[in-house]
């Protein structure tokens, strides 16, 4: 769908997914220079006219989480100042979500800061995928279109195999009402890890709430750190006797040791999406258990309805209407 009052660029996080998504839309990446001083300081020039169009800026606020948040702030500010018309924030995986509350004395929200360093900065709407956190989208003053990769992962599955040998498991308590809509689109049960966090990064998994006995488990979540958590959920489910754990996670954001910490772990697949780009040597890492689904058809067609105002609510796979 080529339209000429359309056009996407990107920051340097992801310029994989952001080619995939032009191309799928039918439109070329705006012509932009980014480079940086001597300092560090980020400079963008747009090299061409963007003067009254529709603009899509992809980028992914991954590690380093600071430095793409800054590029996208500045490329914002010089779409505004080119007078852009309309300027749409394409976040695939929006960082700082897991701070969005005061969880104790003295620490930030910045999550909430981010949201208004979006809007100070000129961007007009956020389009993002699987926050951390639903109730982020309130932290701001403009329209937030979230997506979610429920949709891609299902398409994993045949759909043939008897729905009773599968079990969907939350990882967690939070992640509940997104393994309930799961498992109502495959027919399955759920079962509940409860775990417990003493440090940042680090958690202990204590106990199961549901049998998985000679069932396939399917283990949803929305990112994957340094892995360590899910990795304690596949050895627990494995020794209540699982038949096979299968990790669905939207974020790869695999900090640390995290390839390592999977490869050995008991989890028989391990699918990510594209949101955020996997190195090639922690692809080689994981190994065959490793599989990256793209979600450039969901982002291009969200993009595409909202260029031309119409409804991407059949986009939504939202967990708060199951």
């Amino acid at each position: 769908m080529a339209t000429s009052n359309i056009k996407i660029i990107t920051g340097r996080s992801n310029p994989d997914l952001a080619l995939k998504i032009a191309s799928y839309i039918g439109e070329s990446l705006v012509d932009v220079l980014i480079t940086e001083f001597a300092d560090s300081e980020i400079f963008v020039k747009i090299r061409e006219n963007i003067r009254g169009k529709d603009v899509y800026v992809i980028q992914s606020t991954c590690n380093p989480a600071h430095k793409h948040l800054m590029e996208l702030l500045i490329i914002i500010d010089a779409l505004r100042r080119a007078s852009a018309a309309r300027i749409t924030a394409v976040i695939p995986y929006f960082g700082y979500a897991r701070q969005d509350r005061k969880a104790e004395p003295r620490v930030p929200i910045t999550s909430k800061l981010i949201a208004n360093l979006l809007v100070v900065a000129g961007c007009d709407r956020i389009l993002t995928m699987d926050l951390h956190a639903a109730q982020i989208q309130g932290f701001f003053d403009i329209p937030v279109d979230h997506l979610y990769a429920t949709p891609v992962f299902l398409g994993t599955l045949s759909g043939e195999e008897d729905p009773d040998n599968y079990i969907v498991v939350s990882p967690d308590a939070g992640g509940v009402e997104r393994a309930r809509f799961f498992a109502r689109q495959i027919g399955a049960g759920i079962a509940i890890l409860d775990k417990r966090r003493e440090k940042k990064n680090e958690a202990e998994v204590l106990h199961l709430i549901g049998n998985v006995e000679g069932k396939k488990t399917i283990v949803i979540d929305d990112m994957i750190d340094t892995g360590g958590t899910i990795a304690q959920a596949a050895a627990m489910l494995k020794k209540n006797g699982a038949k096979s754990v299968s990790v669905y996670s939207t974020h790869g954001v695999l900090s640390g040791k995290a390839s390592v910490i999977l490869k050995n772990s008991e989890i028989d697949d391990l699918y990510v999406t594209d949101t955020i780009p996997i190195s090639d040597e922690k692809i080689t890492e994981i190994g065959s258990k490793l599989h990256i689904l793209s979600v450039y058809e969901l982002f291009g067609q969200a993009i595409e309805r909202t260029h031309l105002n119409l409804s991407v609510s059949s986009l939504f796979v939202s967990e708060s209407k199951t």
